[in-house]
């Protein structure tokens, strides 16, 4: 069944009519309690979601369109360990990596490896072939195997080692692994390799060029040992590379790339911030997850995030999505959520196979404030597209100095009730700009946003922020009828890369290929010569 045809999904088109040209001025005119009204907590979690373009009706369709749905009982489905990524033929078990006491046992003896290891290296036990201890780690891997661990590390450098520098290494360009490179030690540099399989293209190019550099220095093959571990499953690879199978720390099939960062793919955070504190991270997820699994709908971060992001994408038309962490430290938040949310639900055929019709997962993009302040922000105020936005606040600083995280907060909420409400021409008059001015001085405003507001940045409310974000995937997922947990487009990239890469060398023809594609290639191998 197409999820439009569902009864909520038609009420809520109905309402929609009735609604959508609300201004946020009129709404929270005629509802003195509207942020009471529209605010959701856990723990000292606020989601602040009264600057949305709806009222208790919206809310009321929404809910009954998730019931509709059964959300209920897909997250029973999820929690069975049924295959519900069916197209692979997988289950989702992503909340068994955090479930701490609960969690399988072969997740729990991974997690007491990652901590003997992460011991051993901290404590200077482990040390390269010269004897140095180590002080720099790098981890080599793309997409689901880099994002979510390198923007955990950005995220907890106040909880950084002190004498340990974790680095990350994704892009298949040589300027990323050869700027890296120049300012590490052989002797004194870890490698993880990331990669389940031990095939990924970009991946394998780094570590074995990595490999190069490792043995120019040490002239013997067995220094690969003390230099290299992996994240794979993939045994008999990872020791054809040079890796000890004691150092290869597995993961499973039922673990999608962009939710593993709780598993043997965090071994990188583990190592910048501590055994120790990882866990925290994982407790603070499964704090999340509980809090998923039985808060009621009308107090359900998770739910609520995604009924009102579809809202917005389905009903409202805003095709578009900001995320402003205002925090430097979780900076690189956005570049997480963008492989979480629209790799995941990216999609145009539902769980069925029919192509649907209507949107699925908007674009997602963002940056830490204040710098988007002073540069895209404009577009938002006065721009001609619907955006919707959520910021995201910390009560206090990682790093307090006197003076700047006031003045960091203030930004944060006048940005949002400025595109909330923007300004009138009366206004903009009577604050004294002169009439001529008056054009470019109105701010229409009514650009909706959510505000989540974190007590502090710790490894414990980090864990929850990530995994609210994967669990309003999920609820996306179910209200589209997506399967949010596969990526053929990702894999279709794949495979193209490997028919065109021996064209690019002239080891093979191009006849068959597009005429773009031919001339491109073309014209390279001109210039290579």
């Amino acid at each position: 069944m197409q999820v439009p045809l569902r009864p909520a999904w038609l009420a809520l088109s109905e309402h929609a009519r009735s609604i959508k040209h609300r201004h946020l001025r009129a709404l929270f005119a005629a509802d003195p309690e509207r942020f009471d009204r529209f605010t959701v907590a856990h723990d000292q979690i606020l989601l602040d979601y009264s600057k949305q373009r709806l009222d208790s009706q919206t809310m009321e369709l929404l809910r009954q369109l998730a019931d509709q749905a059964a959300w209920r009982t897909w997250i029973e489905r999820m929690r069975s360990g049924e295959a519900i990524n069916h197209t692979e033929g997988r289950a989702v078990r992503h909340v068994d990596l955090r479930a701490g006491d609960s969690a399988p046992r072969e997740v729990k003896a991974v997690l007491e490896r990652m901590a003997e290891f992460c011991e051993r290296v901290h404590a200077g036990i482990w040390r390269g072939f010269s004897g140095e201890r180590i002080t720099d780690v790098v981890n080599i891997g793309i997409g689901g195997s880099d994002l979510g661990s390198r923007m955990a590390v950005h995220a907890l450098a106040a909880f950084q080692q002190p004498d340990l520098q974790v680095h990350f290494v994704s892009n298949l360009d040589s300027a990323d692994l050869a700027s890296t490179l120049t300012r590490l030690n052989p002797r004194s540099t870890l490698f993880i390799v990331a990669s389940k399989t031990f095939t990924t293209l970009e991946t394998m190019a780094n570590a074995r060029t990595a490999r190069d550099w490792l043995l120019a220095a040490a002239g013997d093959d067995s220094a690969v040992a003390r230099h290299f571990v992996a994240a794979s499953t993939n045994l008999e690879a990872t020791a054809e590379f040079g890796i000890a199978a004691k150092n290869v720390f597995e993961f499973w099939d039922w673990v999608g790339g962009r939710f593993s960062l709780w598993s043997a793919i965090g071994l990188p955070i583990a190592l910048a911030v501590g055994h120790r504190n990882f866990r925290r991270l994982l407790a603070g997820a499964h704090d999340m997850d509980e809090h998923f699994f039985n808060a009621p709908a009308e107090s359900n971060l998770p739910l609520t995030l995604a009924l009102v992001a579809l809202w917005n994408t389905n009903f409202l038309s805003a095709h578009s999505h900001g995320v402003f962490p205002y925090s430097h430290s979780l900076a690189l938040l956005p570049s997480h959520l963008q492989q979480l949310e629209m790799e995941s639900n990216g999609k145009r055929a539902n769980r069925d196979g029919l192509a649907v019709d209507y949107s699925t997962n908007p674009i997602l993009w963002g940056e830490a404030g204040t710098n988007g302040q002073h540069s895209f922000f404009q577009l938002l105020h006065q721009g001609s597209a619907l955006v919707a936005s959520d910021f995201i606040a910390l009560g206090k600083s990682d790093f307090p100095l006197p003076g700047h995280h006031s003045s960091l907060l203030a930004s944060c909420l006048a940005q949002s009730s400025a595109l909330a409400f923007g300004q009138t021409v009366e206004e903009a008059r009577a604050a004294g700009i002169p009439d001529h001015l008056l054009a470019f001085r109105r701010f229409p405003g009514n650009q909706p946003s959510s505000t989540l507001v974190l007590p502090e940045l710790t490894p414990f409310s980090l864990g929850q922020l990530i995994a609210l974000y994967e669990h309003k995937v999920f609820c996306l997922g179910i209200l589209w009828n997506l399967n949010s947990f596969d990526q053929w487009g990702v894999e279709l990239g794949k495979q193209l890369t490997g028919r065109l890469a021996p064209c690019i060398r002239d080891e093979a023809p191009t006849d068959s290929l597009d005429a773009s594609t031919r001339g491109l290639i073309g014209h390279l191998r001109q210039i290579r010569k």
